[in-house]
């Protein structure tokens, strides 16, 4: 789909505009703005409201899973990603031309981005970076103004009069780009000494770039955003657009002034670019695939689809005045829209979330007129790109012990016993996240402790979580390298042995390790499942053998477990929709 420019707000809001929406998305703006974590007081402050209608927005939003409270602090929640990703996934650009910049990034062994407009902004959709000890920083949804980037001019060069003007109003108002918390501050012009003076140049050239960029079809930036990184976009337009339509993206190569110059960086990288660029128009023009079909075995609170309103309403009638249902409703109508989805009607929109129709209309015309959603003339709405907004940049770098660890402290609150999570790190495993309870005799693990994985009941449970097509004999092979040894007299330490005790986890889905790692130490461990199915970590729960007998562990503790890996995998699968998750 083109890119569609994201609308100024106008100053007043419509008459019919859903009032708690606003206040809501203001809330969420500001933690966002905050990098996902503020005071409650600090919010109040930098919002406006009233402490009584903030807590009940937080309230709200905290059933909606979008917002954790932890004490006098809000922090956002995984699940606020669903908002993002469901722009992203109805543009497509992420699933479809992500794999094609993955391509090129190893290929020129330099970072490729993948950007969007949102109004004289730009923000990224999809980043394939290079590790090095001098990375780029920015996140998906991070707002970059259109003046300072190599996408920038490509979009404005196709700016109208309006658009221009909206453009240096908000110069004038903001010379240094404080409103661009993702860019470090824009330096004054060399040599300049009167303050309205100041920056004027920057400006001036930007419309130079932008007459420029429309007529060669590619643009630099020659360390616009800070010194040293430069880069070079070209436009990824429609196959068979007009010359003069808007780019549905702009791809850019990334580098560094110790790798290259600018002008070194267009002479080498320009073909190959436009040759990328190339085959995502081609990539962009297949049909779409099918709607996602929503992986089974994922517990959650919360329903998906039509069955939402009935939620809110079931929400509003357990919390009563602290859940406010327009809110909640309002914030249910971008995840209508997906792949497949990406320009609804208002019946549609109304039919995906279950509202009525003036409920859905009412939430439409809030959300365009903060610029969430656009509408066209044939009486359809799209998100944009500003929906990335809400959470998105700060919530993109999420780790796995990151989610996992308000799980963990939930459940080591149920179970009264220490829980833990870990990963597979060659024959070892590796504590990641661990929340311990409060005893005179505890288990006393901290993060990034290893222990042999043929002897743990995390270990067993990663070791079944090998491809599961691993032979038998293989599997035996790998456990005799790792030399196992009597930790215990209740150790296993026979190859042939332990790949039994393996493969009966693997079938029953959990382990439970007696006494092998440490006398007087039981555990029992489930496994944490991504999107694809591949076991990427370990969950489990840890007490003295006094505490519980095998049966009780099987009765009391397995079904908490597995409840709290569910909860994880619900938060994995928002999260790993469109962004790596780190593991450690």
């Amino acid at each position: 789909m083109p890119s569609t420019p994201v609308p100024a707000p106008p100053a007043e809001a419509p008459a019919e505009a859903v009032k708690p929406l606003m206040r809501g998305i203001s809330v969420l703006r500001a933690l966002s703005d905050a990098d996902g974590r503020a005071a409650i007081g600090t919010l109040a402050r930098t919002t406006g409201l009233a402490r009584a209608t903030l807590d009940r927005i937080l309230a709200t939003l905290a059933r909606m899973g979008y917002v954790r409270l932890t004490g006098h602090e809000a922090v956002l929640a995984p699940r606020l990603m669903e908002l993002g990703n469901a722009y992203l996934s109805a543009t497509r650009l992420p699933e479809r031309l992500g794999p094609l910049a993955e391509r090129l990034a190893d290929e020129l062994d330099e970072s490729v981005s993948l950007a969007v407009p949102d109004g004289d902004g730009i923000r990224f959709v999809h980043q394939s970076t290079r590790r090095r000890a001098m990375s780029l920083t920015f996140r998906i949804g991070d707002l970059l103004p259109a003046e300072r980037t190599a996408p920038g001019p490509l979009f404005a060069a196709g700016w109208s009069e309006e658009e221009w003007a909206r453009w240096r109003a908000r110069r004038a108002g903001d010379p240094e780009d404080r409103g661009f918390p993702a860019v470090p501050p824009l330096p004054p012009e060399p040599g300049s000494r009167s303050g309205s003076g100041r920056r004027t140049g920057h400006a001036r050239r930007f419309e130079e770039l932008a007459a420029r960029a429309g007529q060669d079809g590619w643009a630099l930036d020659n360390q616009l955003i800070e010194p040293g990184l430069i880069a070079l976009a070209v436009p990824v337009r429609a196959l068979h657009a007009p010359a003069d339509a808007r780019p549905v993206c702009v791809a850019s190569v990334v580098s560094h002034t110790s790798r290259h110059s600018a002008a070194s960086l267009r002479e080498a990288l320009l073909p190959r670019l436009r040759a990328a660029v190339a085959e995502m128009a081609q990539e962009l023009a297949r049909p779409p695939h099918l709607p996602e079909v929503p992986l089974p075995g994922r517990a959650d609170a919360r329903p998906e689809g039509p069955g939402l309103a009935s939620w809110t309403g079931a929400s509003k009638q357990q919390l009563g005045r602290e859940f406010i249902e327009s809110l909640a409703r309002g914030l249910t109508v971008p995840t209508a829209f997906g792949e497949g989805r990406d320009a609804l009607t208002l019946s549609a929109v109304a039919e995906a979330t279950g509202l009525a129709r003036a409920t859905a209309r009412r939430a439409l015309i809030t959300l365009e007129h903060l610029g969430h959603v656009t509408a066209a003339p044939d009486r359809t709405f799209r998100l944009t790109s500003r929906v990335l907004s809400l959470g998105f940049p700060a919530l993109s770098r999420t780790t796995l012990p990151q989610i996992a660890a308000p799980h963990l402290a939930e459940l080591a609150g149920r179970v009264d016993d220490s829980a833990s999570l870990a990963v597979l790190v060659g024959d070892d495993v590796q504590y990641t996240a661990r929340v311990a309870t409060r005893r005179i005799m505890n288990v006393n693990i901290t993060t990034g402790t290893r222990f042999p994985a043929y002897a743990t009941s995390m270990g067993r449970v990663l070791l079944a979580g090998l491809p599961a097509d691993l032979p038998y004999d293989e599997l035996t092979a790998r456990l005799a390298r790792a030399e196992p040894r009597p930790l215990t007299r209740h150790t296993v330490t026979s190859p042939a042995e332990l790949a039994t005790l393996v493969e009966g986890v693997r079938r029953a889905g959990y382990a439970l390790v007696d006494e092998e790692l440490e006398e007087g130490l039981r555990s029992i461990a489930v496994p944490v499942v991504d999107r694809t199915g591949v076991v990427v970590a370990a969950l489990n729960v840890a007490m003295h053998t006094s505490r519980r007998d095998v049966g009780a562990c099987l009765t009391e503790v397995l079904p908490e477990l597995r409840a709290t890996a569910a909860r994880v995998e619900a938060d994995l699968d928002v999260v790993g929709r469109f962004t790596r998750v780190p593991t450690v």
